[in-house]
């Protein structure tokens, strides 16, 4: 039997070294939304299953044994069809999730939001040079309420919507360091951050940094997780979930 690791996150690349090393069949999934993306290591298939009634056939078609979910945080559409299609066909599935920002230092003092809308509005009250790091799909969020403002941009590939002319964008992938995110955001003169709670400690410097500047910070907060998906948050503790899992089912 095999595993079907969904997601291109540093936690789910962790996760196929484990299992490969161990032995274990397994299969990282990729969105296909990131042009030149890190793969894991073992066997890999980019884009998307068709929904649920597609990814049922995969899972079935493959003689998959067990799923972990490891996609970003905020990929909530391939979560919630794994949910689905792991229930349907009683297939094991496990959410591997990197733990949120919302008790690190200086949470407290950041603007916290529901949603992208709420986050272009906060951002546009409170300050001209903002910096946005929340990707680039939720980009046509921002433009309206800060077309006039001197947006910085940083996304791994090009956008694919038109940006004001005042915009810069900056081609980057991490993880940074805090000594090169206190100069990016002291150079660009930023006076507001805005980011995702993504979590971990790959883009955690550039809080770190915001904080030690006195910069403002605007983040969008997770929506609930599934109370009916066991998670976990490192992937050591999904290896031995996987492993004990496969063990049952021999």
């Amino acid at each position: 039997m095999s595993v079907l690791v969904l997601g291109g996150t540093a936690e789910a690349r962790e996760l196929a070294a484990l299992l490969d090393a161990d032995g274990t069949a397994v299969v990282s999934s990729l969105a296909g939304r990131v042009a030149r993306p890190r793969l894991p290591v073992g066997e890999v298939r980019v884009g998307g299953f068709g929904g649920v009634d597609g990814l049922r056939r995969y899972l079935r078609d493959r003689g998959v044994g067990a799923v972990v979910d490891a996609t970003h945080p905020f990929a909530e559409g391939i979560s919630a069809n794994a949910a689905a299609a792991c229930a349907a066909d009683a297939v094991p599935l496990l959410r591997l999730e990197r733990p949120g920002w919302a008790e690190a230092p200086g949470a407290d003092r950041w603007i916290w939001v529901d949603d992208h809308d709420a986050a272009a509005r906060a951002t546009a009250e409170r300050g001209v040079r903002p910096f946005l790091t929340v990707g680039r799909q939720r980009l046509d969020r921002f433009v309206g309420p800060l077309r006039d403002h001197r947006a910085l941009v940083r996304v791994v590939d090009p956008p694919e919507i038109a940006l004001p002319d005042a915009w810069e964008v900056r081609l980057d992938r991490g993880p940074y360091d805090l000594d090169g995110e206190r100069a990016l955001l002291g150079d660009r003169g930023i006076d507001v951050l805005v980011t995702k709670d993504s979590g971990g400690r790959y883009t955690w410097p550039k809080m770190a940094a915001a904080d030690e500047l006195g910069i403002a910070v605007v983040v969008v907060r997770r929506r609930s997780a599934s109370c009916d998906v066991t998670t976990v948050g490192d992937a050591h503790a999904a290896a031995a979930w996987v492993g004990e899992r496969l063990d049952q089912r021999d």
